[in-house]
This record gives structure tokens, sequence and C-alpha cells, in this order.
């Protein structure tokens, strides 16, 4: 929201020859409309934001007096200047002609006489109070000065913001960035786990040359045992068909003894 001190200020002043134009036409206001709403802004009016497109607060209102001599001077002085000054000489047309007539002839009385004299005095008393209202000579160049320097930094407040903006942009960028890194580790830290248990299946599936080499040492192993084993269990039937022989041996020596002895008998 843009706040003023006063519209008499050179703001101020630049703001009313806006919201003229606005009345007057962009929204088409009459002429006698247009007076009485630049009256009432000059006088009292605070929120401006109801006769021009922007949020601007007056902080301290004129009052009826310095409103409207404000009024006088950026309004009436202005912009009904030509059309006053045209009724005044159309009032002294019309006196010159009613004494022009007044003198030739009798059908116009005193009255319409005097009737002309006092219109005629009273568009010069309010010409005059026109023109004391005058603006001084610079006034115009001062509002277009100051008209600039407000749309100077309506454009440097509207940078601002911009700029504003595009830094809450840049952080936001850069957030998004640190979230985009910690995703790119989180998901590294996952291809290498799944790389691991990928492993680990195809190490399940087929083993590894070692537990090869391994099984193949343990086979040879059994094989070797095995041999040793059905050399052992000859080995072993040999020497006892040796002991049998031998034990039939002796039971054959024991029974030829035996014979041999009871046969030498009487």
């Amino acid at each position: 929201m843009q706040q003023i001190e006063t519209l008499a200020s050179l703001e101020g002043r630049a703001l009313l020859k806006e919201m003229y134009r606005e009345l007057r036409y962009d929204r088409q206001l009459g002429a006698l409309a247009a007076l009485g709403q630049m009256w009432r802004i000059c006088v009292h009016e605070r929120e401006l934001n109801r006769y021009i497109r922007r949020d601007i607060t007056v902080l301290h209102p004129l009052g009826i007096v310095s409103g409207t001599s404000l009024w006088m001077q950026e309004i009436v002085n202005r912009y009904y200047f030509s059309s006053i000054n045209s009724f005044v000489y159309f009032g002294a047309a019309i006196l010159l002609t009613v004494i022009g007539i007044r003198r030739f002839t009798t059908s116009i009385n005193d009255t319409i006489v005097i009737m002309s004299i006092g219109l005629e005095a009273l568009l010069l008393v309010f010409m005059f109070l026109v023109m004391l209202f005058s603006p001084p000579d610079d006034a115009d160049l001062n509002i277009e000065i100051a008209g600039a320097e407000s749309e100077a930094e309506q454009l440097v407040r509207e940078v601002g913001e911009i700029s504003r903006d595009y830094a809450e942009i840049s952080v936001k960028l850069e957030n998004v960035g640190n979230s985009l890194e910690e995703l790119v580790e989180k998901q590294t830290e996952m291809i290498a786990s799944i790389r691991d248990v990928a492993q680990s299946l195809s190490m399940a599936v087929a083993p590894n040359p070692q537990l090869l080499e391994t099984m193949k040492l343990t086979n040879e192993a059994l094989k070797l045992f095995t041999e040793n084993l059905q050399s052992f269990s000859k080995a072993a039937g040999e020497l006892q068909r040796e002991e049998v022989e031998l034990s039939v041996r002796r039971e054959l020596e024991k029974i030829l003894s035996f014979k041999a002895n009871n046969s030498g008998k009487p």
C-alpha cells in the first residue's frame, strides 16, 4: 500500500491529475459529476483506490478551505478555465447586445440591463477567483517530475518485488537441488544393496570356483577313502581266512594226533 502525506504535495497533485483523467475519460463521468467527485477527494477522502487503479492512502486530508483551494488550482483552473473564459465573453456579448438595443429602442427596460450587468459582473468575479487560484508557471513541470518520480518509485518497488520473488525461487531451487542430491545418494546405496543381493543369489544358484574346487577335493578324498576301505576289507578278509585255516589245521593236527595215539594201544 502506497501512502502520501497530503494531496497538496507534488506527488498528490500528480495523483489528482491522474484521477481526473480516470474519472472523466475512462469512466466517462460528466463534467459536473467529475467536479463533484474531485472536490470530495481534495477535501476529505483518505482511501483513493475507488478512484484510481492503485491502493493509495492519504494520511492528512486538507479540509474544506485548503481542499477547495487545491481543487480550484488543480481541477477548475487547469481543465475549466477556457470554458469559464468563454462564459465571460458570452456574458459580455449579452451585455453589449442589451445595451445596444436599449440605446436604439425602449422595448428593453432597465431591469434587463441591470440583470445583464449583474450576470457579467458575476462571471467576472468568478473568473477573478479562478485566476486567483492559478497554479505557478512551473507547477506543470513539477507535477510531471513528481509523476515521473512516482512511476520510478513504483518501478523500483516492482523490481524489488521481482528480486524478492527471484530470491525465494533461488532458495527453493537450492532446496530442490539438495533434495535431489540426497535422493541420488539413497538411490546409489539402494543400487549397491541390490547388487549385493544379486551377487548372493548368483552365488547360491551357481557356486563359485573355490566351492567347486573344494567339492572336487572332497570327492577325491572320499574316493581315496573308499579305496582304502576296500583294501582294508580285503586284507581283513584274507587275515580272517588265514586264521580260519590255521584253526582248521590245528584241529586237524589234534585229531590226527589223537588217532595216532589211540592206534598204538593193544
